[in-house]
């Protein structure tokens, strides 16, 4: 177990190892953000630097080392981590690069890691090649740059392993109060996890934002989940990168659509994490989250003064599934006696400009825009670039809304621009979420629309890559039929006189597959509908190894797929989706990671846009979704009892019908043994 973060985090004596321009670049940060603990440089010259003298050894501070930026070369650095280990220090940021990182350029990193590791021990270590971090709450800077942090009491804590990204968010202008910035490099020893485990115990963080470029341990992540929910923290992932399949070949439509961003996702859903795609949306999010909290829920409320605008907001919500309940009549009434009866009454609400700088009036209109039911109400308001103070009523009528009514209130700006950092900052004080462009708003309602909790079962984790054998199908189906699958009558047989002759102790109508090959259909190798008499011609017909005939199902009100995949960096992917020869083609899928229980699959089943079909529709017989239920479950107590051994499982297509579900395509893969 490594030491605890915050000595590193919160130090009070900071050694700066390295060349005099980076020690003054860190000696320089510290100060500018009111760094009032001791700092100093350590260089075997003895050189003055930024006007402070350096020791020459570790061995020669007379006190505690809190923490230490290391600005040496990589083979340097773990001489220098072994010191700083042996004198007990709080922890290091490792600047150098070279190591795992550089693998594919130099065989020799990944060794330097493990040293880097060995002389660690518990002591915390942020990188290799890392910046460092910026902790505004207690004025602290170990960061060899510049950046825009400026002290606060509270806020959100960003971490990502890009140094440079860690940079420009430092600069943002859009008043987000940012706690802590930390770069995490290659996090060789001290993980995103562990690191945001720790600012958890920081009452003054709001929320942690984390930019993810790919998920290490799953169960430290897992273990970040449920701390940050115990403690009411909301985090916000920026996912990006992919994760590389286990499998790469196309025997499977399952390897196609549970593509590389599937398991990511999964994981993330499984964890209760909000998700966003770019930078201005994950910083408006952790803006909306660091005020009023997670929404839970997608009903909102807008107004504005302008048709113009109430359009556009009307549009950009329904894309990202954002509703607006229409007015009850009691805000009805409330409305028209402040507007009158000039303006039509209606959510999104356009409220012309007849009470225009009346701030008072205005905040009455605007207060009838919230109430029950309502996560959000959003006043639109573009705020020009020169003579602001005209604008100053607005300010004023949000900020008395908000004081009236106590409801999450914001006011959004169409473009990011036209939300000044000084009113941002003034709205904020106040209550009022003050969020930069509409698309940036409505996208950070949309990601925290939905009430999260992670899982409680943890996830099945990965196995170590093999060379995987395709099984055939009917020994697929056999296979899973042990575990509660249920699949069709069949025979197999070696040559096209056998398996006609076995034939004939089956219920017609039949189905005839050559074995041995993956995508069946695209090599002649299925015919359907066929009488006993009929499959020897047919099986003359194929060229392949063997054959399997058995007895189709009719009835059927639907196909769908089920899938597993052996994910390297998430765990075993569950990919439910529309089924049959035209899945690919479909893309109507969702995901989770196994184990999920019978509540989440019949959600994921809900998502799917064939999900009408299971219910009957246009008065068409629904399936069986028990059955559909029982046979997800079979295929997941397969992979759960073979984990060891199982690369992938697609049942394609499951035949649904009202009284049963039938799987009457199989396919497994398994390690080589």
């Amino acid at each position: 177990m490594k030491r605890d973060l915050s000595r590193l985090l919160n130090p009070r004596s900071v050694a700066v190892i390295g060349g005099g321009a980076w020690c003054a670049s860190i000696i320089r940060a510290a100060q500018a953000i009111g760094f009032d603990g001791d700092i100093f440089p350590v260089h075997p010259s003895g050189k003055e630097i930024a006007g402070k003298v350096a020791i020459r050894r570790l061995d020669d501070w007379p006190g505690p080392i809190d923490a230490a930026f290391i600005g040496v070369n990589r083979v340097a650095t773990i001489e220098v981590v072994q010191a700083l280990n042996r004198l007990d220090a709080g922890g290091a940021v490792c600047f150098a690069s070279g190591f795992s990182e550089a693998k594919a350029e130099d065989a020799g990193g990944d060794m330097l890691q493990d040293q880097l590791i060995g002389a660690a021990g518990d002591m915390p270590v942020l990188g290799p090649n890392c910046y460092g971090f910026v902790n505004a709450l207690d004025r602290v800077a170990i960061w060899p740059d510049q950046h825009g942090m400026e002290p606060v009491e509270s806020g959100v804590a960003i971490l990502t392993q890009s140094s440079n990204i860690a940079i420009n968010l430092t600069m943002q202008q859009r008043a987000l109060p940012i706690a802590y910035m930390i770069a995490c490099g290659n996090m060789a020893q001290t993980s995103q996890s562990d690191i945001a485990l720790g600012l958890l115990d920081d009452a003054r963080v709001t929320a942690i934002g984390l930019h993810i470029e790919g998920f290490a341990d799953l169960r430290g992540w897992e273990a970040l989940a449920r701390k940050a929910h115990q403690r009411g923290v909301p985090l916000i992932a920026l996912k990006s990168g992919i994760s590389e399949q286990a499998q790469q070949a196309t025997l499977s439509h399952t390897a196609s659509l549970a593509g590389s961003d599937a398991g990511a996702q999964a994981f993330l859903d499984r964890l209760g994490i909000a998700r966003v795609h770019g930078l201005p949306e994950f910083l408006e999010t952790l803006k909306l989250v660091h005020c009023v909290g997670a929404l839970g829920s997608a009903r909102i409320a807008s107004i504005s003064c302008s048709g113009g605008e109430a359009s556009l907001i009307a549009d950009a919500a329904k894309a990202r599934g954002l509703t607006f309940p229409a007015l009850s009549d009691p805000q009805k009434d409330h409305l028209r006696d402040v507007l009158g009866p000039m303006v039509a009454l209606a959510n999104p609400l356009d409220y012309h400009t007849y009470i225009w700088r009346d701030a008072p009036a205005m905040a009455r209109a605007w207060a009838g825009m919230t109430g029950d039911g309502i996560a959000m109400t959003l006043s639109i308001v573009d705020y020009p670039t020169s003579h602001i103070g005209d604008w100053a009523c607005a300010t004023q009528a949000a900020l008395k809304t908000r004081a009236m009514t106590g409801a999450p209130f914001a006011v959004v700006s169409t473009l990011p621009e036209l939300m000044p950092k000084s009113v941002a900052q003034e709205l904020m004080q106040g209550g009022v979420v003050p969020m930069a462009g509409l698309n940036e708003a409505l996208a950070a309602i949309a990601a925290t629309a939905v009430s999260r909790q992670p899982t409680v079962e943890p996830v099945l984790l990965p196995r170590k890559a093999a060379a995987y054998f395709l099984v055939s199908e009917a020994k697929a189906k056999a296979a899973l039929a042990g575990y509660g699958l249920v699949v069709p009558v069949n025979q197999q047989a070696d040559s096209p006189e056998t398996i006609a002759m076995k034939a004939r102790a089956l219920t017609a109508p039949l189905a005839l597959k050559g074995t041995g090959l993956g995508h069946k259909s695209e090599h002649g190798a299925v015919r359907l509908n066929l009488q006993p008499d009929q499959v020897l011609a047919a099986a003359q017909n194929m060229d392949v190894q063997g054959f399997l005939v058995e007895e189709m199902v009719t009835g059927g009100v639907a196909e769908l797929l089920i899938g597993v995949v052996q994910d390297p960096a998430h765990g075993f992917v569950l990919t439910l989706a529309a089924g049959g020869v035209l899945t690919e083609l479909l893309q109507d899928s969702t995901s989770l990671l196994i184990p999920s229980d019978r509540g989440q699959i019949k959600q994921a089943l809900n998502r799917l846009r064939c999900a009408p079909q299971l219910d009957g529709y246009r008065g068409q017989p629904g399936a069986d979704n028990e059955a559909i239920l029982d046979a997800i479950d079979a295929v997941q107590a397969y992979v759960l009892a073979n984990a060891d051994t199982v690369g992938e499982v697609e049942i394609n297509p499951l035949i649904c019908t009202p009284t049963q579900a039938v799987a009457v395509d199989a396919l497994i893969r398994k390690a080589d043994p």
